[in-house]
Order: structure tokens, then C-alpha cells, then sequence
């Protein structure tokens, strides 16, 4: 049996682990896993550099049709109040955040139905044509609508699994379709969109075994953003009372999946930074390279709430973007001025 030194070693220079290794890397205890967290480092600067993309995030809806157990926004959740920005709003939030200097724009909301495809096209071009990148992460749509917004302008998408286990995709995602959810990522993939997905680390059943699956399943997709954050129990939902994700397990799979694909996008998670006040930091230094502040409105960033903990509702968009840079100025990093795709495309 290869010693973790070597297994690192080899996960390094070839970018490829079999299961069975990275199984055993997640396993590790966090003083073990210190030279997967530099390995994951060194990987990142040689590939992507120090810049650190900061893309501009607008939650534009808080209403969703699923019924996900560990989600807040889950449409049985009665405790929240919903909300609908206009499109006027989405607009208005973007130019904002083009007026700070951000070059990607993503727009977020719960899988929400209410807009039209016609809507939403007219959306991403208006946005385009402010010169930045377009991210969409809106769930599960059709081939068509997905197409049409590809070719209304729309860079990327992101969809995350959350869990490759079937089992426990069932169990997680009630009147789901793990196969759809697979289907739609290989419909991004074939459209030209830069395809985004991810796991919820900490959902109770999930293992080592399965997490490393998810690894390979990434890897297998070709993925382009990978993001990956901690389960933080939410209030009105069945998981309210469950255990949380561990940081240090989110750190190993940012790390290992730096190692397995290293021209990829990998944020430090707004989840991280609310289980662990350095979450940023960690991240950034066991492989991420992109940040995500939240440009919306003030009283809808209050609203959309899918874990609690998340306070920076409370403070404005431009401190925040003051505090972040500030920090990647600390870490020797600096904040890039392209639109950020994947590094070699």
C-alpha cells in the first residue's frame, strides 16, 4: 500500500487517483491532510495563478417547486417569506455590479417557473451587453430553454448534484430524477455552456466512499466549476435537527479536486465562510480561486435563506467588496480584471 506522501505525489503529477485512493485521502485527519492542502496550492498557482475571479452574485427569487430535505427554500418551508425581484431589479443589480468592476454576473434563484424563457433571454442580453461573462443557476429546465438561453449570450451554468450516491440522491431530492440530473449536465456540457456542479458535504448517510465518487463522477463530466460547501441545517426543513458538514472534509475535496483537475473554477464557498469565520482563507488556500459576493438588494439577500448563518445581508455591497479584497491582498493574491473562464479554454 502506497503511503500518503506517495499517493499525494501521484495525485500531483498525473492529476488522476483511482477511487479507492481518494477514499483514503478523505479519511485522513486534518494535521495528516497538511500536504494535500499545499500539493492542491501549488497546483492552483502553477494553473491558475494567483488571481482570484470575484464574480457578482444576484439571488433574484426564493421560490422553488422542489421539496429538497436540507434546503431552506424547499416550497414546503412556510417559515420564510417569498420573494420575486422584477426584471428591472436584475438589471439595475448588475449594472451595480459592473460599476464595482465585476466581470461575471451570476444569476441565482430557487427553481422557480415563474419567468418566461422570453424573460429570461431578455435578461442575459441586456447583461451581455454590459461587457461581462453571464452564469445562470436556476435548476433542472429543458433542452430547449436551456439552448435558448445559450444563445440569448449565457456563459455558464451551474447545477449541482450534490450527491453521485443514487441511493442517497433519492433520499435527499423527494420526486427527483437522479438520471435527469445527470442528463441535464451532459445537455449543458453539449450546448457550449462552461458546466458547473458540486457536493453538499455532510448529509447525513453520505461516506468517504461517496464522496470520492463524486470526485471521479467530476472528473468523468469534464466539469469546468466545481463547488463544494458544508450541509448547514435549516430551520423548516426535515434536516433541521441533523449534524452539519465538517470544514475540513469540504477542504480535502476542494484540494483533491484541484489535484484532479487543475484548470478548473473552484470558489471559497459563502457556506464555508459561514461555518468557519477564516472559511475564505481556507478555501483559497487548498485550491479555490473564485469568490462570489452578493450584489442583490439588501432586503431580498436577507430573504433567500437555504441555511442559516448567512449575516451579509447586513452589510453593503461595497464593504464587502472592500473586506474581500482586502483579505486576497493579505494572501498575496490579487483580484483578476478578465472574465474568468476555464484556464486553457
Amino acid at each position: 500500500m502506497q503511503t500518503i506522501t506517495g499517493l499525494v505525489k501521484l495525485l500531483e503529477a498525473g492529476h488522476t487517483l483511482d477511487q479507492a485512493g481518494l477514499t483514503r485521502l478523505l479519511t485522513l485527519t486534518a494535521p495528516e491532510a497538511t500536504p494535500l492542502y499545499r500539493a492542491a496550492d501549488r497546483v492552483r498557482k502553477r494553473t491558475v495563478g494567483d488571481e482570484v475571479h470575484l464574480r457578482g452574485l444576484i439571488e433574484f427569487s426564493n421560490y422553488c417547486r422542489r421539496s429538497c430535505l436540507y434546503c431552506g427554500l424547499r416550497a414546503a418551508n412556510t417559515r420564510i417569506r417569498r420573494y420575486r425581484m422584477t426584471p428591472a431589479e436584475i438589471v439595475a443589480a448588475a449594472r451595480f455590479a459592473v460599476r464595482q468592476g465585476l466581470k461575471t454576473i451570476v444569476l441565482q434563484s430557487g427553481e422557480d417557473l415563474y419567468y418566461s424563457v422570453q424573460e429570461l433571454c431578455a435578461i442575459v442580453q441586456t447583461i451581455k451587453k454590459m461587457d461581462v461573462a453571464v452564469t445562470l443557476s436556476i435548476g433542472e429546465r429543458s433542452k430547449s430553454t436551456y439552448a435558448a438561453l445559450r444563445e440569448a449570450g449565457a456563459d455558464r451554468f451551474l447545477l449541482r448534484i450534490e450527491t453521485t450516491d443514487e441511493q442517497l440522491y433519492a433520499r435527499m431530492h423527494p420526486e427527483m430524477s437522479y438520471q435527469n440530473r445527470v442528463r441535464c449536465l451532459y445537455i449543458l456540457k453539449e450546448l457550449g455552456y462552461e458546466t458547473g456542479t458540486g457536493s453538499l458535504i455532510g448529509l447525513p448517510g453520505q461516506t468517504a466512499a461517496m464522496l470520492a465518487a463524486d470526485l471521479v463522477f467530476f472528473k468523468e463530466l469534464d466539469a469546468d466549476m466545481i463547488g463544494i460547501g458544508p450541509f448547514i441545517p435549516s430551520p423548516g426543513t426535515p434536516l433541521e435537527q441533523a449534524g452539519g458538514g465538517e470544514v475540513d472534509l469540504v477542504l480535502k475535496m476542494m484540494a483533491l479536486a484541484r489535484l484532479l483537475m487543475p484548470e478548473i473554477n473552484m470558489p471559497a464557498t459563502t457556506a464555508l465562510s459561514v461555518k468557519d469565520p477564516d472559511g475564505y482563507q481556507k478555501g483559497l488556500s487548498c485550491g479555490a480561486n473564485v469568490i462570489m459576493p452578493n450584489m442583490g438588494w439588501c432586503e431580498y439577500k436577507r430573504l433567500y435563506a437555504p441555511y442559516p448563518g448567512k449575516e451579509g445581508w447586513k452589510t453593503d455591497a461595497e464593504t464587502q467588496l472592500a473586506r474581500i479584497k482586502a483579505l486576497l491582498h493579505q494572501m498575496g493574491r490579487t483580484v483578476s480584471q478578465d472574465y474568468g473562464f476555464r484556464a486553457g479554454r
